[in-house]
């Protein structure tokens, strides 16, 4: 169980350090869409060559394929609240206003990222529901005698840039620095919970109960990606950001197959 906390503590301590940079460092609009779309590419690896790969590989094909289903159904009902809850939060700019409003605070603040309102609730929705499986497959690891820095290693270096990114976003939006931190938190706590859980009671688990988060996960990811992450770079960055998507997947690939 010790060895299980420290390891989570490390990786999930990437988080914290990225919410307090990205809660309190201004970041122009361009660096952020790139620093999105980096995490984007780290993402695809995760999702791609760890969590649906493993999960066809432990429990078949179609636990995979219903996993994933299930995975982005559940994502995109959660970003669609999401969505609600970020324009309750503004009703004054709803319409016409909200759009003479948005053209406005573009030209005025360049220094930020014109972000809808969910994009950081959205990054923190997928490193959650991405980082659980991650997590606990990497308690497994070290339950199993197997490791696992190759994985530690992975996960902090995805962690970093999405959690800058995700507390970036929200203070574009109006969030408070001590809600920013707070969210990034219990996101890391429940992360290192992860590792624990993966380190004894799941570390005997068989390969088919491993398959299900698995590829829950890897749908969740896979419908974040799609549905706010990479259309909210693109849009604040234009196409320069297929470049920043493409170093993210290179760096988070070979941190994955070292």
């Amino acid at each position: 169980m010790g060895e299980g906390l420290l390891f989570g503590a490390i990786g999930s301590s990437a988080l914290v350090l990225g919410a307090l940079v990205g809660g309190w460092v201004q970041i122009p609009k361009r660096v952020l869409a790139a620093m999105l779309a980096f995490a984007s590419g780290a993402l695809i690896t995760a999702l791609a060559f760890e969590l649906f790969e493993d999960s066809h590989e432990q429990g078949g094909l179609w636990r995979a394929g219903v996993g994933l289903m299930a995975g982005a159904l559940v994502f995109t009902l959660i970003s669609q609240r999401l969505d609600r809850i970020a324009e309750g939060d503004r009703p004054e700019e709803r319409g016409s206003e909200k759009l003479d409003k948005d053209a406005a605070s573009q030209e005025e603040s360049p220094s930020h990222a014109s972000v809808t309102g969910t994009a950081g609730l959205a990054l923190l929705a997928a490193v959650t529901l991405d980082g659980v499986p991650e997590n606990v497959a990497l308690g497994v690891s070290l339950g199993e005698g197997t490791g696992g820095l190759a994985l530690l290693a992975a996960i902090f270096v995805s962690n970093f840039p999405e959690a800058l990114v995700g507390s970036a976003s929200m203070r574009a939006q109006g969030r408070s620095q001590a809600f920013i931190v707070g969210v990034w938190l219990a996101c890391a706590a429940l992360l290192t919970v992860a590792v624990v859980v993966g380190a004894g009671p799941l570390s005997s688990a068989g390969p088919e109960t491993l398959s299900w988060p698995l590829a829950f996960a890897a749908g969740a990811v896979l419908a974040s990606l799609a549905d706010t992450l990479m259309p909210e770079a693109y849009e604040d960055g234009g196409p320069a950001v297929a470049l920043s998507t493409a170093a993210g997947f290179v760096l988070s690939y070979v941190l994955a197959t070292l």
